[in-house]
């Protein structure tokens, strides 16, 4: 890879918020600015270069017929491709569709559902090509966003912690929501990145950064049963910004 690290940012089904996250790094993309070509980046600049390009961003679920097309091209014109975002990672809120029919949605919603082209499900992007990296959250923490960029100049492996929420809990001196309070919280299977956000303002967490690894969704599902939650209350906590990550998906789905 050359010392000008040429950047793609590609959007799919989004709400753009991950990609604004570069753009949020503000001070720290001054740092890097001078080692990186932003070749293509339509969030913002209509100035494109051609490819191929060293990195790649996505985005965003594929939905479409012409989403499943356009990132195998991403694919080919990326040496490094990586995936920012629950959408991008776990198929995003636009995944519950995957456990219905899409189709009593796009009658609820358009009045001309007949000029509609989907695909039955929303799917994350490692469904459909190779992904050499992926950064979760909803939105990703712009923190690991640098990281990886920087471990990328430097020829290194980017770092980043394989934690859980309850960890950063306990960092941020946080009593726990669900033990001191009976809130139901994914905290204790839930990846780590967005600092317990939501704990530390007295929430329970919504799962936005996924599943941590080995993830006992199970015995979390059992505590929530004590603190009184009926099975259809389990099958909505976990169907949030992540429902269809495989650990998410298979305990709601016990849960019908």
């Amino acid at each position: 890879m050359s010392s000008l690290l040429k950047l793609a940012v590609w959007k799919f089904a989004s709400c753009d918020g991950c990609q604004l996250s570069l753009l949020n790094l503000e001070d720290n993309l001054l740092d890097i600015v001078g080692r990186v070509q932003i070749a293509y980046f339509l969030e913002a600049s209509r100035d494109v270069a051609p490819g191929p390009y060293d990195l790649s961003l996505v985005e965003g679920s594929i939905t479409t017929p012409e989403d499943a097309h356009r990132i195998k091209q991403v694919r080919r014109r990326s040496k490094l491709v990586v995936t920012i975002g629950a959408c991008a990672t776990a198929g995003g809120i636009q995944a519950l569709r995957n456990f219905t029919d899409v189709k009593d949605y796009i009658a609820a919603v358009y009045a001309r559902p007949e000029y509609i082209k989907t695909l039955e499900q929303s799917t994350p992007i490692a469904e459909h090509i190779k992904v050499d990296y992926q950064l979760p959250g909803c939105p990703i923490n712009k923190n690991q966003l640098l990281e990886l960029i920087q471990a990328l100049l430097q020829g290194r492996t980017p770092r980043f912690a394989d934690e859980s929420v309850c960890v950063a809990c306990k960092l941020r001196g946080n009593a726990c929501v669900m033990v001191a309070d009976g809130v139901p919280c994914l905290g204790p299977v839930t990846h780590a990145g967005c600092g317990a956000l939501c704990p530390s303002y007295h929430r329970g967490c919504y799962g936005c950064y996924g599943p941590k690894e080995t993830a006992n969704t199970a015995a979390l599902s059992a505590r929530f049963r004590q603190l009184g939650l009926s099975e259809a209350d389990i099958v909505r906590l976990f169907r949030t910004f992540t429902a269809y990550a495989e650990p998410f998906r298979q305990e709601s789905q016990a849960h019908e």
